[in-house]
């Protein structure tokens, strides 16, 4: 998608700080950490807002997404870990791309 900012980071438009990246993966830092590790990881393609965008033809996307998680967290040291993602702009999502934070690093506060 020609604006979207995380379409840029993927093509190599906009610099990252790449943790992971394979065909259809790209993980790198958060340029605005809410913990000690903050990444984010979003599919290649463009899956426009959040998981309002996702079906059938999409969930192997999703699911190499996921799968890759784990070794990611490994990498960058942490066992304990939150995977989330926002869906929205009142549920705090601010690029409308599909993308999974992994926060950790520390012990993490209730969700509420």
């Amino acid at each position: 998608m020609e604006n979207c900012l995380f379409c840029k980071i993927a093509a190599g438009e906009i610099p990252s700080n790449k943790v992971y990246e394979d065909d259809t993966v790209l993980a790198f830092h958060d340029i605005a950490p809410v913990a000690p590790v903050h990444v984010l990881v979003i599919p290649k393609a463009h899956i426009a807002c959040g998981v309002c965008e996702l079906n059938s033809d999409n969930a192997a996307v999703v699911g190499h997404l996921f799968s890759v998680i784990p070794s990611i967290a490994e990498k960058l040291g942490i066992t304990d870990y939150r995977v989330v993602t926002n869906n929205g702009e009142e549920a705090g999502q601010t690029v409308g791309h599909l993308h999974f934070h992994i926060l950790g690093g520390r012990r993490l506060g209730e969700m509420g």
